[in-house]
């Protein structure tokens, strides 16, 4: 299977979900092997130099996974955008942005995904590279895990856990084997969420400015604010799985395993990037010349123009 990259550049503008400011975003074709970076075009100097992600520069997981340079520059909740790029098999773009946050848009990846629709997406000539998982890997934290296991392909199983009537309306768990769901159908749907007792909170912490009734689910003592009420009865625990897909896909590769876990979040899902890289017994890179002898999971990328 081979490398992908845009077809052409595109544009959007938005507004961060914790910074509130106004952001206009692009995305560029890249070529080979340059992988995920990001450029701040408000910045000069090396401060505005292009940033080559890996997992090693999360270093804010406060509410989203927040890139932060040696140089101090910040890019902010990239899980959304990096969720839509993992579901196109994107290897290679370069996203240019005039504020420290990633827009939030809707609160999901839908507007990432129609986005990467308009620019097209298309082949490049050297070989994808995926990282197969070779045995468990886990990170346990009071009240919370997430593990990687060897399988043929790619799943993902979640479990939430909150104390609210809201919760016990719908399934805490949710699993998706991409060998045959979509996550256009499943999963790039459901929107960010929070609790409206905890807004004073995080904006005392500078966080969630930005955030209202069109860009995230938000829920009061007893019910959903939101008057069209959620677009899936599992909406949370599924937007919970968006979240960690593109926080697996920080690494830049797609990762041949399943992913398990309860109660997880941006900071144990880097820790768990870390501890596989850490541990060379733990996985192998590998490629696919042929495409038939990929996992059922990456055959249903969606077809590149």
């Amino acid at each position: 299977m081979l490398q992908r990259t845009l077809a052409k550049s595109v544009s959007v503008t938005g507004v961060g979900l914790h910074s509130g400011e106004r952001v206009a975003l692009t995305l560029h074709p890249a070529p080979e092997n340059s992988g995920i970076s990001f450029r701040r075009t408000d910045l000069n100097g090396v401060q505005g130099e292009v940033i080559a992600l890996s997992p090693y520069l999360i270093n804010d997981t406060r509410l989203s996974s927040t890139v932060v340079t040696e140089h101090g520059v910040r890019v902010g909740t990239i899980e959304h955008i990096m969720s839509a790029l993992a579901a196109y098999g994107v290897d290679n773009a370069l996203i240019e942005l005039n504020a420290p946050e990633i827009p939030i848009m809707d609160g999901s990846s839908l507007p990432f995904i129609y986005l990467l629709q308009d620019a097209g997406i298309i082949d490049q000539k050297a070989q994808k590279r995926f990282l197969k998982i070779l045995k468990p890997v886990e990170i346990k934290e009071t009240g919370k895990w997430v593990r990687f296991t060897p399988y043929d392909g790619f799943k993902v199983t979640l479990t939430i856990e909150f104390d609210h009537p809201v919760f016990n309306r719908s399934n805490p768990t949710f699993e998706i084997n991409f060998a045959n769901k979509s996550y256009v159908d499943e999963i790039a749907r459901a929107r960010t969420f929070g609790f409206m007792q905890e807004v004073e909170m995080m904006r005392s912490h500078n966080l969630g400015l930005g955030g209202n009734l069109s860009n995230a689910i938000v829920i009061d003592d007893t019910d959903v604010l939101n008057p069209e009420g959620l677009r899936y009865s599992d909406e949370f625990v599924r937007h919970k799985i968006l979240d960690a897909i593109g926080d697996l896909y920080i690494l830049g590769h797609p990762i041949i395993g399943a992913f398990e876990g309860y109660k997880s979040g941006h900071a144990i899902n880097n820790a768990l990037l870390r501890a596989v890289l850490a541990d060379e017994t733990a996985y192998e890179w590998v490629e696919f010349a042929d495409d038939e002898d990929l996992p059922p999971a990456f055959h249903g990328l969606p077809d590149a123009a």
